[in-house]
């Protein structure tokens, strides 16, 4: 892999949830490449993180380029686990927002 700076600012694009009636995270800007591949990977659902891509500078890196990034040596965040699924039918918490 290029080296990479981490360090840039950029944008993530998440795919939209055509199954839900919300559409789910939007774009987001984020100061560092860093922020936006931890929150790509801990904290976008999976469904939106595919289809999703994160633009720094002219690159643009898709679902793969993103966990590419995320799993390399050069990553300079500390890594946790993504946070778990909300079961499905759990609708309590979006109608009390």
């Amino acid at each position: 892999m290029r080296p990479f700076n981490f360090n840039t600012s950029a944008e993530l694009f998440p795919a939209a949830i055509r199954k839900k009636k919300r559409a789910g995270f939007a774009y987001r800007r984020f100061g560092t490449a860093a922020e936006a591949v931890r929150f790509a990977m801990e904290e976008l659902p999976a469904d939106s993180l595919n289809g999703a891509y994160l633009q720094v500078e002219e690159a643009r890196f898709d679902q793969s380029g993103i966990r590419l990034l995320y799993e390399s040596e050069a990553f300079p965040l500390p890594r946790r686990r993504r946070a778990p699924a909300a079961p499905a039918g759990n609708d309590a918490d979006a109608d009390a927002a």
